[in-house]
């Protein structure tokens, strides 16, 4: 196969990593995690209006530009690569891609405004009894007059905090299957408790008690969301598998670069044929998880077996790459690796996070096996 990326692919994502190399500091991203407001809402804005990757991936009745698959490994790679924290894989990614399934048109409303880097949409899915198993939501969805009320509580809402809505799953009493529906996040009758994750991600625990909503707040047919919610999940577990995957190469970089310069017993510590073999063997992983998201990644408009038998694949071997990359580096780096000042802790931090984040790793080698039985 040819993953040689065309001339319009090849400039996206030279405009990106010039754009983060240049306006994308990590010292400052991270000063805005801890005393600002969790994010950089004019870093937000300039996505939209200055590279338009917010709307790279989706369709141009949205005002998008219409990519796919490729382009958003593009994206999402090139973010990983620099650590943005900005929630572009749960607001643009996930979220974007259920409302734009939704075939609603306020979904579509706000869609544009998600384009435009006006609005932030969080998907409010895991919950405290049912962990991340979103189709066995309990929150629960009660008719009235012409509208609905919502009950119930949510868990590691990631970009609540930002978020100008929510996409809440909740169950109608005699309904079999989950429904989605689409609120402002500052409604009378959401409550949120922010606070920052171990990877300087800004989520939110929400619970909803009384949420009065109007009709046109049920996106798509009542009780028939998961398909949609599936297809979500596979979508942002591909991206967070190409996340990684930038994150990874700039991991391997650094320390190559720092054995290069520590110099123990009067060399530098690459000399050393014990460290090489290690670097070496970091660089095969890396390469491996780059082969596993061009497998995910193509296949996201298959089958839904298809679909689903290549994201776990991906997501197994990025979340054991991961992890040995990540560990290997803060090794190799000693006990600079942990510490604040340098970037090979933050990094490090958001390769553990990742290998959780739209199934475990261990989840995802079960559904493998499971969709690969004879």
């Amino acid at each position: 196969m040819d993953f040689t990326l065309n001339n319009e692919q090849q400039m996206l994502r030279d405009g990106i990593t010039k754009f983060l190399a240049a306006r994308y500091d990590l010292e400052t991203s991270r000063a805005a995690v801890k005393t600002g407001a969790g994010w950089q809402p004019g870093t937000w804005r300039a996505f939209a209006e200055e590279l338009g990757i917010l709307g790279a991936t989706l369709p141009e009745e949205f005002d998008g530009i219409g990519g796919g698959a490729v382009e958003l490994m593009v994206i999402t790679e090139a973010l990983g690569h620099a650590l943005v924290i900005e929630p572009y894989v749960d607001a643009v990614v996930v979220a974007g891609g259920l409302l734009q399934r939704s075939g609603s048109p306020r979904a579509a409303e706000v869609l544009k405004e998600l384009v435009a880097g006006n609005a932030v949409v969080a998907l409010a899915a895991t919950e405290p009894e049912s962990a991340d198993r979103w189709q066995d939501a309990q929150t629960t969805a009660r008719p009235d007059g012409d509208g609905w009320v919502l009950n119930g509580s949510k868990i590691t809402v990631v970009a609540a905090p930002l978020a100008t809505h929510l996409l809440v799953t909740a169950r109608v009493e005699g309904d079999e299957g989950v429904s989605l529906f689409l609120t402002e996040a500052g409604a009378a009758g959401i409550a949120m408790h922010p606070y920052r994750t171990i990877d300087d991600r800004s989520a939110a625990d929400v619970t909803l008690t009384d949420l009065r909503l109007g009709a046109d707040a049920l996106l798509g047919e009542r009780g028939r969301a998961w398909p949609s919610l599936a297809q979500a999940r596979d979508e942002g577990a591909a991206a967070v598998c190409s996340e990684a995957v930038g994150c990874m190469r700039k991991v391997l970089a650094d320390t190559v670069e720092y054995c290069k310069q520590r110099q123990q017993f009067g060399q530098p510590i690459g000399s050393f044929q014990v460290l090489q073999h290690r670097m070496v063997d970091m660089f095969m992983e890396v390469e491996q998880s780059a082969a596993a998201v061009y497998l995910a990644m193509l296949n996201l408009e298959a089958d839904e077996a298809t679909r689903a038998r290549a994201v776990s694949a991906g997501k197994a071997t990025i979340g054991r790459a991961a992890r040995f990359v990540g560990e290997q580096a803060v090794q190799l780096h000693g006990g600079m690796g942990m510490t604040e000042e340098l970037a090979i802790g933050h990094y490090f931090k958001r390769l553990t996070a990742l290998q959780y984040e739209f199934g475990t790793t261990d989840q995802h080698l079960s559904r493998y096996a499971e969709l690969t039985k004879p």
